[in-house]
């Protein structure tokens, strides 16, 4: 599974995934592994420039960030080496820094039993064959026939449910079906998701196909509105 670098129109939600497998994974670790991948976390949010996938900073600045002195630095940078998440691009030498990057694939591997923690949506999209690679709309694996949607209340979000399933009952069961209508108010729909990540993801990657379903059954939605519950 080979992780392109996260740059383009999805890159936030796939550093966001990064960032949330690594901590999901370092609070399964004990206490040194923890200040470890948290150091890391906050290195790269603070310094990591995607897209020339590259980290170029000294150990002292490093040594101010993480508020520990440049030995802790130097042992800590071999260990995330040794660990084969940093991987030296150039060495540094006459005053100039050591360059790294990240190997993202190895770094889901490692973190990979901690994805179902997160929650059965992250895991499925991590798993997916296009999990990472900034596609629009991320591909889910079907795990046995997917059920469509009740028709009985016969609002426009049923409907509309009805073509989502049709078009892709894995990305159905996977983000589409946990999707509760929650309030309709002129030519506005507000739906509701089961969690803040959940209404991210499907504001960021599925939104205007969920409008267009909506708009192909009821031509006076205009807008969509995604709220998380409770």
């Amino acid at each position: 599974m080979h992780q392109a670098r996260p740059v383009g129109r999805a890159a936030a939600s796939r550093k966001y995934d990064l960032l949330t497998a690594l901590g999901a994974f370092a609070l399964s670790q004990e206490r040194a592994a923890q200040t470890r991948v948290l150091r890391l976390m906050t290195l790269v949010t603070a310094r990591y420039n995607w897209a020339r996938d590259e980290l170029a900073v000294g150990q002292r600045e490093i040594a101010a960030l993480w508020s520990v002195d440049e030995r802790t630095v130097k042992r800590e940078m071999a260990r995330l080496r040794a660990m084969g998440w940093l991987i030296v691009k150039r060495q540094g030498a006459r005053g100039r820094v050591t360059e790294y990057r990240m190997d993202i694939d190895r770094m889901l591997d490692d973190t990979r039993p901690a994805w179902d923690r997160v929650g059965p949506d992250f895991a499925l999209r991590m798993q997916g064959p296009e999990a990472g690679q900034g596609a629009e709309i991320l591909p889910m694996p079907v795990r046995g026939e997917v059920p469509p949607p009740d028709l009985a209340s016969g609002t426009e979000w049923a409907l509309a449910q009805a073509l989502l399933h049709q078009e892709n009952p894995g990305q159905f069961a996977a983000w589409i079906r946990g999707l509760e209508r929650a309030a309709r108010t002129g030519n506005r729909l507000t739906l509701a998701a089961p969690s803040r990540f959940h209404a991210a993801y499907v504001q960021t990657h599925l939104e205007p196909r969920i409008l267009a379903a909506l708009q192909a059954v009821d031509e006076d939605v205009a807008e969509l509105r995604i709220v998380t519950r409770g």
